[in-house]
């Protein structure tokens, strides 16, 4: 197993379609990959956004292919999010192309006309991610690292109930936008009062921001 880290320019296409989030933001960093649905085209990830001056998460809120789930951790231009993306319907068949025996690793990021990705995985998988990453631009770098992966559950960090009621939470469309269900109709579907959900809702949110930005 190795680790390979590819830094990419994006192309013409790719770069249009990504114009209207870089308007807003100096960088989008992904902290940790939640979801990838490769055939549904949908994405959810923790990540760190830097907006441009002059700019504050509301612009970033407008984007068509991005929702802000939940906001952890706010101060001065630099988010902590929740975030689901939707891949636009003539790039699911690109997206596919990624769809590989593959650990999704740090660093990722997005920054300008530049991508960064990172995965790990045997030799086989990382040559088709390669020969997949040509498609979205010109590749400026390529390295390679040790595959050293310790595979850990982002949820242990939570109480039993917390993570029982932020996985309902999330099924159940309470982090979609606009929300499918607010805080008083899931606290009856899980059987407890509002102000419990929410009290369990906002320290499961705590732990996990502390726990992602462990370090930083």
């Amino acid at each position: 197993m190795r680790k390979v880290i590819v830094e990419v320019i994006l192309g013409p296409d790719l770069k249009k379609v990504g114009s209207p989030i870089l308007d807003y933001i100096e960088s989008l960093k992904v902290l940790e990959v939640l979801r990838i649905d490769f055939e549904r085209g949908i994405k959810a990830f923790v990540a760190e956004i830097v907006t441009k001056k002059g700019h504050t998460i509301e612009d970033f809120k407008k984007q068509k292919n991005m929702e802000i789930l939940s906001i952890l951790k706010s101060e001065e231009n630099k988010y902590t999010c929740i975030i689901k993306g939707y891949v636009p319907l003539e790039y699911k068949k690109l997206m596919r192309k990624f769809d590989l025996d593959l650990i999704w690793d740090a660093p990722m990021l997005i920054s300008g006309d530049k991508v960064v990705f990172s995965a790990i995985g045997d030799q086989k998988n990382i040559k088709k991610f390669l020969e997949a990453m040509k498609l979205i631009g010109k590749i400026e770098s390529i390295s390679f690292k040790s595959g050293a992966y310790t595979e850990h559950d982002i949820l242990s960090c939570l109480t039993e109930k917390q993570r029982q009621i932020i996985i309902e939470a999330m099924k159940s469309g309470y982090y979609d936008y606009p929300r499918k269900i607010n805080s008083e109709q899931l606290s009856k579907k899980v059987g407890i009062s509002k102000a419990t959900l929410v009290e369990h809702l906002r320290k499961a949110e705590g732990r996990l921001v502390n726990h992602i930005l462990a370090g930083y």
